[in-house]
């Protein structure tokens, strides 16, 4: 094998799981740190600049950040990277000055925004500071989109919107609330430098089986039921709910269902437990409330009683695979289930809905009548066209609506200077040692067995009396310092000089996790079997270093590695260092074009 590159941006990058697994590629460990030193501000507005809300997201991301966190090579459970963002989001300073300030000029180039999501809002922040007219058109009267209209205030409450929100919106954002674009043609006639398309997956698809029609009055699709609850059009339900669906969207249904009359609130889903795509905590979350989790029943009819909904009938199901792996829900053979209830809400899913969107503009659609989107720019076949945010593939969640508004920010301000927006500038990477002394480093490096602390919730019979009332508390100051210090610092890199190294293997000697190897080179597939604990993830590389005297390599497998740096420390002639990874996406201005030649 050759000399592993590590001034290849990706490379450390990924060794960072958390930040790589981050769609907005947030400097994890760096908030974490900062959090342990009660720099409150300096932790949010490191996550500001990369996944723009903080407080927000703190409260609500789907976290795959969680499940890549080194901490799980030594225990059970991750680091809780989303609530201690959300320690920065409430114990921080008034950040406002530290805030980028509207543009003391404008460019004369406007963008139109459809929908005022999250993907909607980061474009306009990372573009009105630099000189562009942002207008945000949504149906609703304020900004936020899916964010205000469809996750319960116990989850998230108003203040945390409007502030985050209006941090955005007061750079200079025209938001033009109320306004439904109902024709891309007609959006397109008013002459928009750039238009973006941020406007969700506002459809909820319905269940067609019989009885649908005859007993509509109780039946409610749940993304709009959720905008009904949030904007006081429904306050009641019936005592006997029944929620169809394994999503987040059906957690949120049977939790607000359960605050609003519901005494009995059953959720039925067509998969297994363990393959619904609801969050492992917000299953909890739901059944910590009363509400029992059905699996594998299909609905197959609605019951009803002159017009009025009495039920739903149930198939068991049992899932078979076949010889490839892949599951099939077949009949278990077992008596059909009936579930008397007074109301049901559907959540099997969501849909792209672009009726607006004329199909002779010079948008492109597939066969499943979504736009045809470039992954990396966020370019649609129309060259002022861009998407984001779940219009762009489909539901996702808030964090890759964000990444997909920095993309496609990049691309605008690019197409608007006249470069071509397939280049992608690398991220600024900056790598410094941490070294104090011999055996002193700038950041704590003791690994220690440390469960997960939990968040404080409120109690249950208060939190289920009001809709309002949010039921996760969030870590005071001090749970908030125990949880970070669980983090260990996998941004803290192994640095190997090869020519300062006499070959004495101690560093193999002090490594705990024996990752260390001193070997002949040879084929990665060969190396990897012969190191001093076999390599088996292949999703992550080997870090390679040869020059050393006797002809071998050092070969250290970045998968178990878990910085403590024992490695430095025994090292006899500082041939191993820890030096800090800090990697800095990539945003729209000055920094994602090339420098301009001079014709001289």
């Amino acid at each position: 094998m050759k000399n592993t590159d590590i001034s290849a941006p990706d490379y450390f990058h990924k060794v960072v799981d958390c930040q790589w697994a981050c769609p907005a590629h947030t400097p994890v460990p760096e908030y974490i740190r900062l959090i342990a030193h009660g720099r409150y501000s300096d932790a949010y507005m490191i996550n500001w600049r990369s996944n723009v809300f903080p407080g927000i997201l703190g409260r609500t991301c789907d976290r795959p950040c969680e499940p890549a966190c080194r901490r799980v090579r030594v225990e059970k459970e991750p680091v809780a990277i989303c609530r201690l963002k959300r320690v920065a989001a409430d114990y921080k300073d008034d950040i406002r000055d530290r805030l980028p300030k509207p543009a003391a000029k404008k460019n004369g180039q406007r963008i139109a925004l459809v929908g005022g999501g999250p993907a909607s809002l980061t474009v306009a922040r990372d573009l009105v500071p630099l000189g562009y007219h942002c207008a945000v058109f949504d149906q609703d009267p304020k900004a936020g989109g899916m964010i205000r209209t469809q996750i319960p205030k116990f989850r998230l409450p108003d203040s945390v919107i409007d502030e985050e929100c209006g941090y955005i919106l007061d750079l200079g954002v025209e938001f033009r609330g109320g306004k439904r674009i109902d024709s891309m043609k007609a959006l397109l006639a008013e002459n928009w430098d750039a238009i973006f398309v941020g406007s969700g997956a506002p459809r909820g698809r319905d269940l067609d089986i019989p009885g649908r029609k005859e007993a509509a009055k109780n039946i409610h699709i749940g993304i709009d039921w959720l905008s009904s609850v949030s904007f006081g059009h429904i306050s009641k339900i019936g005592k006997r709910v029944v929620v169809l669906g394994g999503g987040n969207t059906a957690m949120d249904c049977c939790r607000s269902a359960r605050r609003l009359g519901g005494e009995q609130v059953d959720v039925v889903v067509r998969s297994g437990f363990e393959e619904m795509k609801a969050s492992p905590w917000e299953k909890e979350d739901a059944m910590h409330e009363g509400i029992p989790i059905h699996n594998f029943l299909v609905p197959k009819e609605f019951t009803h009683d002159s017009g009025r909904l009495t039920g739903i009938t149930f198939e068991k199901v049992k899932a078979e695979y076949d010889a490839k792996g892949r599951r099939k829900l077949v009949p278990a053979g077992e008596p059909v289930q009936h579930f008397p209830c007074d109301d049901v809400l559907v959540a099997v899913g969501q849909e792209n809905a672009f009726p607006w969107i004329e199909r002779d503009v010079g948008i492109e659609f597939d066969q499943w009548d979504m736009p045809k989107v470039d992954t990396k720019t966020m370019a649609s076949t129309h060259p002022k066209v861009f998407f984001g945010g779940d219009a762009a593939f489909g539901p996702k969640n808030i964090i890759w609506a964000v990444a997909h508004g920095h993309e496609a920010a990049v691309s605008i301000d690019k197409m608007l200077n006249g470069e071509d927006i397939a280049d992608r500038p690398a991220p600024a990477v900056e790598i410094m040692s941490q070294k104090m002394g011999i055996h002193e480093w700038s950041y704590d490096n003791e690994i220690a067995l440390d469960k997960r602390y939990k968040v404080p919730h409120r109690d249950k019979v208060i939190a289920l009396k009001d809709i309002k009332a949010e039921v996760e508390l969030g870590f005071d100051d001090k749970l908030a310092f125990a949880e970070a210090g669980r983090c260990l610092n996998c941004d803290v890199q192994t640095v190997f000089s090869a020519q300062l190294c006499i070959e004495c293997d101690a560093c193999v000697d002090i490594c705990p996790m024996d990752c260390i190897t001193f070997t002949p080179n040879g084929e990665e597939a060969d190396l990897r079997k012969r190191l001093s604990a076999p390599s088996h993830n292949l999703t992550q590389d080997l870090y390679v270093q040869d020059g050393l005297k006797t002809g071998r390599v050092m070969v250290k497998d970045e998968d178990v590695c878990l910085h403590c740096g024992l490695c430095a420390e025994r090292c006899p002639t500082g041939a191993w260092d820890m030096q800090k990874f800090l990697l800095d996406m990539t945003h729209a201005g000055n920094s994602c074009r090339p420098p301009r030649r001079s014709a001289a």
